[in-house]
């Protein structure tokens, strides 16, 4: 399916060179910023408290911010999650404050903003057993916010995800290159995975300059981006590998600025849908999508000016040609079938 055609090639491998340029220093700037600020990571990675509450009424979560933020938490996390009625919180540790005591803090600076009193309720526990728990009830005695679940991550857990996050990441681009290198050749695997790397940092370098924060849903985004830059990188590859079958006397930049070109429309219409739907949870997604959303944008556009721009264009300079895809006809002996 196409939106439109183009029937003469736009040069794209003409200036090659200049657009190369301009991604070496944009990556050269990501690089600076990871070096100079480096990412602020969240409570999964640097460990901190994980808290689940269940109010009465519908939740506001820009007020549970605001009363976070007044007992000296710069940017906590709170999503809603389940139902409007469930809160998850991601708090980053406290100097000076253990875990169990900055969860009771933030209990009772929750239970104040909604008008209740700590008190001491009889419940029944799941084995049918009465426990007393300290718990918030608001004036006409009923539980206006339940405290479901606490969990502390620790430090180590938090390297643990770190060294996890970035062996997956290792996974991938190996993975990557084996398979280009089979379905393809060799340069075109380096050439990828230059283009892709290239989209990595510069996410990291987005998210470094502005301090956003980076959780494991954006480490999934990048992941992702992965994939969908390579699908990109593949099909002008595929088309590189077609022409050069069928464009028997066309140079190697001719071949390439044609592949381009053909895919053009194509890629409109991949990247334009992908994007409709990322720009949906931008949007309306929430806080919990929006780091998330914001990741898959970056990596999209810079997707595709990687593919046509950067990995065409190192495929080109490490010398790609005909024979490296497509193996020679042996012209036929003139001996054969003679008779001697």
């Amino acid at each position: 399916m196409e939106f439109f055609r183009i029937k003469k090639d736009i040069p794209f491998m003409r200036h090659a060179l200049v657009f190369n340029v301009i991604s070496a220093l944009t990556f050269v700037a990501a690089v600076f910023f990871l070096w100079h600020r480096p990412l602020h990571l969240s409570v999964e990675f640097t460990g901190g408290t994980v808290m689940e509450l269940k109010y009465q009424q519908a939740t506001d979560l820009e007020k549970i911010r605001a009363s976070l933020k007044g007992i000296g938490y710069e940017a906590p996390e709170v999503t809603s999650f389940g139902t409007a009625h469930d809160v998850m919180l991601r708090l980053p540790v406290v100097k000076g404050l253990s875990s169990k005591d900055a969860s009771q803090q933030v209990y009772e600076t929750l239970c104040k903003a909604e008008k209740g009193e700590l008190k001491q309720i009889d419940t029944v526990s799941a084995k049918g057993e009465h426990v007393m728990k300290r718990a918030c009830a608001d004036a006409a005695g009923a539980e206006a916010v339940a405290l479901q679940k606490v969990e502390y991550v620790g430090p180590q857990v938090g390297d643990e995800l770190t060294q996890n996050g970035m062996n997956a990441l290792a996974m991938v681009i190996v993975g990557v290159v084996i398979y280009l290198a089979i379905r393809f050749e060799w340069k075109f695997a380096v050439a990828a995975i230059i283009a892709n790397l290239h989209d990595v940092v510069i996410i990291l370098g987005f998210f470094a300059f502005f301090q956003w924060e980076f959780s494991l849903t954006v480490l999934a985004a990048i992941l992702a981006v992965l994939g969908y830059s390579v699908n990109e990188s593949v099909v002008i590859f595929d088309r590189i590998r077609e022409n050069f079958r069928k464009q028997r006397k066309a140079s190697v930049h001719e071949v390439i600025d044609n592949a381009i070109t053909s895919t053009i429309s194509r890629t409109i219409i991949t990247h334009g849908c992908t994007q409709m739907m990322v720009l949906s949870m931008l949007l309306l997604g929430g806080p919990t999508l929006h780091y998330f959303a914001v990741a898959l944008t970056i990596g999209i556009c810079f997707g595709i000016y990687s593919s046509v721009f950067v990995a065409a264009a190192v495929a080109m300079w490490l010398g790609v040609k005909r024979e490296d895809l497509i193996k020679p006809i042996k012209e036929k002996d003139e001996t054969d079938g003679a008779v001697v």
